[in-house]
């Protein structure tokens, strides 16, 4: 919106193709999710309060986490907000991986804010059945996968990249494409909610992922810096960036109220939109390998509840004392905070790892 104002202006005023860089528009989106985030959030927080909209806790869990009981949840509305109304403010509407993008983290956010209001307004516990969230998951990561296979115009927009090698990219071709997107974007949305267990523990890793992917998405969109660091040059996707951009100002302002101990959840709401965001930009710039070394903390909480859910119906045990994984170790004695900061600690290893793969090829 801003762009298209900006380069009518320019036809007159020369300094505002200034806003025609990617990068200053991904600076400013940033900046300007943070400030929406920061208006908006204490007067949500109010609402949310004021229709008793609190956060449930299982009788299971560990102790400590009875004192959450009454947060409010569904604060994951203020960083979708955020986002979507800074994505449309600075980034290149023409371009169509911006709509997917936002699309798909809306349709995500709408299951998931289906989900929190039966959980919280009308007392379900239960929410929306796996079954049926599953469903819409797949209905939107299957369209998803369709338009972006339909659509390529050249092998790098289909192959599956491998990192730290140069000339290896596998051909998987029209299926392979579909399944493996299909299970990038349903498989990342689900992973990031089952990591938001506790404060701040899913946003920090989301928003250093984000910020990767950010750097991922316009090198490959940039022919110079595509062919000097040996990736695939795919066009149009350097205004994912913008996208990027707005999702880190958004997660760094709610971690501010959702920082331990924490004033709002973010739900379902946020949870898997954010992780179905995480997986569709991974798509584009064909890094789904990357996305699971800098993810790792992710996937290992995702791991531990199939392993936990396997073992016990095969053989009647538990591999953990509790799952997701973070709860295993509070039930072992590590407290909240450390249980957060040193998953953080990792994450932050692991996406420089998943950096590196930019030029160790």
């Amino acid at each position: 919106m801003l762009l298209t104002l900006s380069q009518w202006l320019a036809q007159d005023i020369r300094a505002f193709n200034v806003l025609g860089y990617i990068t200053l528009r991904t600076v400013l989106a940033t900046l300007t999710a943070l400030i929406i985030s920061f208006i908006i959030g204490p007067l949500m927080i109010r609402k949310l309060t004021a229709y008793k909209i609190g956060q449930s806790v299982r009788d299971d869990g560990p102790q400590t986490h009875l004192v959450k009981m009454g947060t409010p949840t569904m604060g994951g509305a203020l960083i979708l907000m955020a986002i979507m109304l800074t994505t449309l403010l600075w980034a290149d509407l023409s371009n169509r991986y911006i709509w997917v993008v936002l699309l798909t983290t809306l349709g995500f956010g709408i299951i998931g804010w289906v989900d929190d209001y039966r959980k919280v307004v009308h007392r379900n516990p239960k929410g929306l059945s796996a079954r049926v969230k599953f469903f819409w998951q797949s209905v939107i990561a299957v369209a998803v996968a369709y338009y972006l296979a339909s659509t390529a115009e050249i092998p790098a927009q289909t192959d599956m990249i491998v990192p730290f090698f140069k000339e290896v990219a596998i051909q998987i071709g029209f299926t392979g494409f579909m399944v493996l997107t299909f299970l990038v974007i349903v498989g990342t949305s689900n992973a990031v909610n089952l990591t938001d267990g506790l404060d701040g523990l899913a946003i920090m890793p989301t928003v250093m992922i984000g910020s990767a992917l950010a750097i991922f998405a316009y090198a490959s969109g940039h022919a110079v810096f595509a062919k000097y660091l040996g990736i695939p040059y795919i066009p149009n996707t350097g205004e994912l960036a913008v996208f990027c951009g707005a999702l880190v100002g958004a997660g760094l302002a709610f971690l501010w109220f959702n920082a331990y101990p924490a004033e709002v959840f973010m739900g379902d709401v946020g949870a898997l939109a954010l992780g179905a965001a995480l997986g569709v930009v991974t798509v584009i710039v064909r890094q789904e390998i990357v996305l699971v070394i800098m993810g790792g903390v992710f996937v290992v909480e995702a791991l531990s509840v199939m392993l936990q859910v396997a073992s016990f119906k095969l053989w009647g045990k538990r591999v953990f004392r509790m799952a997701p994984l973070h709860h295993h170790f509070e039930l072992k004695g590590w407290k909240e905070n450390q249980v957060v900061v040193r998953f953080w600690i990792i994450t932050f290893i692991l996406v420089l790892v998943g950096l590196s793969t930019l030029k160790l090829r």
